[in-house]
């Protein structure tokens, strides 16, 4: 097994995300998507139910946390996204406002920001399915996005919304010692902006206990 430069894999698929302390959001009775931004001529909504009728796809892909972790040999299943932008985004995007970013909102009020280059990958997910299963709270229910090419920050869980944009949002974290990577990239390691991977990554692998341990706090998956 071949992981990216930098990673170890591990055992498991350990919890991850904001607010790590405290239980994932309570998945809406009905659940859905919303789909707007500026490129968008009206916004509309897509109920995970409908999600689930659209095309599916079975992913194998490894997940790897920027902080130097990979957790192996992952099952996904949900909808590609590529396929869902160019069958109910593109005949909605208004004349002379090209898509060059995507933002992905959760239920926990994370959001991350894609080029619209890679959100179009082609094994780039919105899942509802982890290893046969339903994906479970900690692990983004009621669905998420799966970009496996690049760092697990990127992969929004409990996803929420989706927002089209003509340019780069404001950064969120512009003074921010960590300063996320814009592609965050796991084969070229684009793990932090400024500074390169191979630099930062044993002040990312210092922050992997204590962040294991406070998000077995608000698991809702008993330790094993």
């Amino acid at each position: 097994m071949t992981l990216p430069p930098g990673q170890r894999a591990v055992d498991g698929f350990p919890r991850f995300g904001t607010h790590l302390q405290h239980p994932p959001p309570p998945v809406p009775a009905e659940p859905v998507i919303e789909f707007g931004g500026v490129s968008l001529t009206e916004p509309f909504s897509l109920s995970v139910a409908d999600l689930a009728k659209l095309t599916r796809r079975e992913l194998a892909a490894d997940f790897h946390c920027v902080a130097g972790w990979s957790a192996t040999g992952l099952r996904w299943e949900g909808a590609p996204f590529g396929a869902l932008y160019h069958q109910r985004v593109a005949p909605l995007l208004a004349c002379g406002a090209p898509v060059s970013h995507v933002v992905f909102v959760g239920l926990d009020g994370f959001r991350s920001t894609v080029l619209l280059q890679d959100a179009l990958a082609d094994d780039v997910l919105v899942a509802d399915r982890l290893d046969g299963l339903p994906l479970d709270g900690d692990h983004g229910a009621p669905v998420r996005l799966v970009s496996p090419r690049q760092y697990g920050f990127i992969s929004t869980k409990h996803l929420c919304r989706v927002e089209f944009h003509t340019s780069a949002p404001p950064l969120t974290d512009r003074w921010s010692p960590i300063a996320s990577h814009p592609r965050a990239r796991v084969w070229q390691e684009e793990r932090h902006r400024r500074l390169p991977g191979r630099v930062v990554r044993p002040a990312y692998r210092a922050l992997i206990g204590p962040i294991r341990a406070l998000s077995a706090r608000g698991s809702r998956t008993p330790p094993q």
